[in-house]
This record gives structure tokens, C-alpha cells and sequence, in this order.
């Protein structure tokens, strides 16, 4: 003879799968996930297999070094990354005309360039007339940084690295923003960014890993 349990209600736990399930749904739905961003870089197309280098004078070129040890070093001898920015931007800008720092073109002279080409940019030849119009015969750096890493430098410092050098060109932007328009760049309008970028774009070219030296 079964007994029976006074006072004590029976669980239906034929539906308990179902809750659970439902439960599990809606926090996939409602959760927010954490997705690892990678960096936002636009590469450079792909170079064309017949097309020549080119030449670029010593002057003109900032060369930046990161060993094994993932020490920093600009034009062979070792420094930090705060210096770094802060020699980035001196060897683009060249206020004193240093001849051991980039040379400039102003932007007139780029304009009778492209104008007397066979096939003229004319996006070129219209971002370069309003340059003259807002900002005056701006001068443009001719100057390169050559980043090149060794192959056991660490990923995190080659960030950093990189994170320095693009922060001096950010900084140029910001200044020339604030001169001209008496802004900071992000406030600026996309065309007037436009403008800023063409004076100072970000010149950084990066080489395949190999066995780095530095003093």
C-alpha cells in the first residue's frame, strides 16, 4: 500500500528542461559578448610586379629599430617611446630647416606638378587649391619613417612602437587643426580632415622581421 506525503506539494519537473532551455536563450540574446578587436589599419594595395622603387634621398627617411631585446632605437642609437613621438615629429615638421631633417614641398608647387601631368589628378588638383584657400601655401613633408623589427620582438612592443609613431603624426594634425580652424581634428568636418591628412599623412613604412642591431 503506497503512502502518502500529507503537506508536502509534488514538483512537476517534466517542464524544468524547457525553463531552463528558455532561460538559456534569453541570456544569449540579452548578453553582450567581448569580441577582440584587431587594430584599425588600412594596408596599402598590393605593388604591382613591374613597378620600380622609389628613390628616396637619406635625409628623408627616419629610421626606427626595435631589436630582440625590444629596445627602441632611431637612426642607431637606443631611446624611448616618448621620445620617439616627440623625434617623429620634429623630423617631419623640420621647423629650423635642419638639412639632417625632412625636406617640404609647398603645396603650390604640387599643384603646378599635377597640373602639367599628361593625366592630372583632378581630386588632387582640387583638395590642393583648397588647401591654398583655407590654410595658405602650406608646406608638406617629404620625410618617411621606416619602421623594421627584429623577428623575436616581442608582438606588445611592435604595437607600442607603432602606437608612438602614428601618435606624432595625430599630434601634427591636431596642432594644424587647432592653427587653422581653432579646433582639435575630431571635431573638425570630414572635409576638413580631408585637408589636414593630405599636409600630414601618415608616412610609416614597415619592412619583413629580420635580425636587428642597435647600439
Amino acid at each position: 500500500m503506497a503512502r502518502r506525503h500529507h503537506g508536502i506539494p509534488e514538483i512537476n519537473a517534466a517542464s524544468m528542461a524547457d525553463i531552463a532551455f528558455m532561460l538559456l536563450i534569453f541570456f544569449l540574446v540579452t548578453t553582450t559578448m567581448s569580441v577582440d578587436k584587431g587594430i584599425t589599419r588600412k594596408l596599402p594595395p598590393p605593388v604591382p610586379p613591374n613597378a620600380q622603387t622609389p628613390k628616396v634621398k637619406e635625409r628623408n627617411v627616419l629610421s626606427v629599430l626595435v631589436n630582440k631585446d625590444n629596445q627602441v632605437a632611431i637612426q642607431g642609437e637606443l631611446t624611448d617611446l616618448n621620445t620617439l613621438t616627440e623625434r617623429v615629429k620634429e623630423f617631419i615638421q623640420n621647423p629650423n630647416d635642419d638639412p639632417n631633417l625632412s625636406e617640404h614641398e609647398f603645396i603650390s608647387d604640387l599643384l603646378d606638378r599635377e597640373m602639367k601631368k599628361p593625366k592630372p589628378d583632378q581630386n588632387k588638383i582640387k583638395i590642393y587649391k583648397e588647401i591654398l584657400d583655407q590654410m595658405g601655401n602650406m608646406p608638406k613633408s617629404k620625410g618617411v619613417v621606416s619602421l623594421q623589427t627584429d623577428r623575436a620582438t616581442k608582438y606588445e612592443m611592435y604595437i607600442h612602437v607603432q602606437d608612438a609613431i602614428v601618435k606624432a603624426f595625430n599630434e601634427l594634425r591636431d596642432q594644424l587643426a587647432r592653427q587653422v580652424y581653432g579646433k582639435p581634428f575630431k571635431d573638425l568636418k570630414e572635409d576638413q580632415q580631408k585637408l589636414i591628412r593630405e599636409i600630414y599623412p601618415i608616412s610609416l613604412s614597415e619592412a619583413e622581421p629580420r635580425r636587428v642591431t642597435t647600439k
